[in-house]
Order: structure tokens, then sequence, then C-alpha cells
């Protein structure tokens, strides 16, 4: 397992691609979250809404480069024929999944947290002037609070999944086009369809299966008894599915050839 992650290791740090997929994640991530909470208000009657999920909205996008870069972790090995290489340098291929998954996850961590941590500072400093204070009903985000603490962590664990749910499909499905729109389609059609569904039964369902509504549950701190699923319930929706992905690119990887 040693040389297998570090040769993995070398990858992801000698390619530039990484790199700039990494800082997009934190980038777009910060931004959306910093432009949300400087729109919103709460007037003295107080307000619904959610400071935490507000300042955390932009993990929506800051997932799209988390998707982007773990699809080419393995479908550029297949686009350039590398894997060929890499799978005779290290036969055992459960192997050489289990490292990339490790590697992943510990990039996307990272670079997870910062941008995390960023955006709650964001809110943080900027809702206050927005009317989000103590005096409407709404206290200075705080680690130190349960269910931000909460938020912020399952934030961090959400980007982890993504990726490594991502790593799976594209272990499956091998080119990078493909695999980067059929993620994105997953995560992203599921809000989409949702309000055009006129049934409240079939909202509620698709609210509870779909990986990104789901796994984005996590993030809320108040009125939980409303959500259609609940927050860490709705982390392992996801991790459900990321699970699932894992293991069919695991057989994939294993049954066909190279």
């Amino acid at each position: 397992m040693r040389p297998a992650l570090h040769a993995e290791w070398t990858k992801i740090r000698t390619l530039t691609g990484p790199r700039w997929l990494l800082l997009g994640t934190i980038a777009a991530t910060m931004a959306l979250s910093a432009a949300i909470t400087s729109v919103m208000t709460c007037d003295a009657t107080g307000c619904g809404h959610d400071a935490a999920k507000l300042s955390l909205t932009g993990v929506q996008l800051g997932q799209a480069p988390v998707v982007v870069l773990a699809v080419l972790v393995i479908s550029s090995e297949y686009d350039s024929g590398l894997i060929r290489t890499t799978l005779t340098a290290i036969p055992h291929r459960a192997t050489v999944l289990v490292a990339k998954s490790l590697v992943l996850t510990g990039v996307v961590a990272a670079a997870g947290t910062v941008a995390v941590l960023g955006s709650l500072l964001a809110g943080r400093l900027i809702l206050p002037g927005h009317g989000f204070t103590a005096a409407h009903g709404h206290p200075a985000l705080s680690l130190a609070d349960g269910p931000t603490l909460r938020a912020t962590a399952g934030s961090v664990l959400y980007l982890v999944l993504i990726a490594l749910l991502s790593l799976g499909i594209a272990t499956v499905v091998r080119d990078a086009a493909a695999g980067i729109g059929t993620i994105l389609g997953l995560l992203y059609l599921v809000p989409i369809l949702s309000p055009v569904i006129d049934d409240p039964h079939w909202q509620r369902l698709l609210a509870q299966i779909g990986p990104m509504s789901a796994g984005l549950a996590v993030q809320a701190t108040t009125d939980l008894d409303s959500l259609p699923i609940a927050p860490w319930a709705g982390l392992g929706v996801l991790a459900t599915w990321t699970g699932a992905a894992l293991l069919a690119g695991a057989l994939l990887l294993r049954l066909r050839d190279a």
C-alpha cells in the first residue's frame, strides 16, 4: 500500500491541474457564500433564515471543481494510457483504487476545511451588518455552538464524499466528459426537478434520496423538524451513494481490461 500511496501522492502533487482545481474549490465556495450573505437581510421583526446554512451555501458551487478533480484522478490515466503502467506496477487493482481514494480524501479534506471555515468566517463578519444579530435571534456564528460545528464539519465531510462518489463513477465510465456530466447531473438535477413536481410526497422523497439534497441537510441548524431528512441521516444517504459507486468501480476495475 505504501508504494501505491506514494505514487498517487506524487501524481496529484506534481501536476498543476489538481492544484488549480483545489484552489478553485476554495475560491468558489468562499465567493458564493460571501455573495449570498451580503444580499440577505434580517429586520427587527426577525427572519426565518438559517445563518449557518446561508454562510455555507458556497459548498453547492465549490463541489463542482471537486467533481472534476476526482474524475480526472482516474479518467486522465485512461485517456493517456498511463493506467496500464499503473496496473503493471501495482497489479492488485483494489490497492490502486484504495490509494487513489485515500490521497483524494486527504487533499479534498484539506481544501474543503479551508473553504468551509473561510465561508463561515465571511458569514460571521458580514451577516451582523445585515441584521443577523443576537437582538434578532441570531448570535454570532461560532464553532462552540453544537449545530454550527455539525454543519461545518458535515460540509467538509460532504465534499469528501462527493469526491469519492465522483471517483467511483469515473472508474465505472472511464471517460472524463461522461463522468463529469453524469455526476453533475446526478447532483444538480434533483434540486431542479423538485420544484416542478406538484405532489409533495414525491418532492419530499426526491429530497430524501438525492445525493446533493440529502447530503446538504447536514448544514441545517434551525427548524430541523421541517426537513425532509435529518442532517446526519442525509449525509448517510450520500455515503450510501458513495459506497455503491466505489464498489461498482472496484468490481469493474478488477474485471475489465485496462
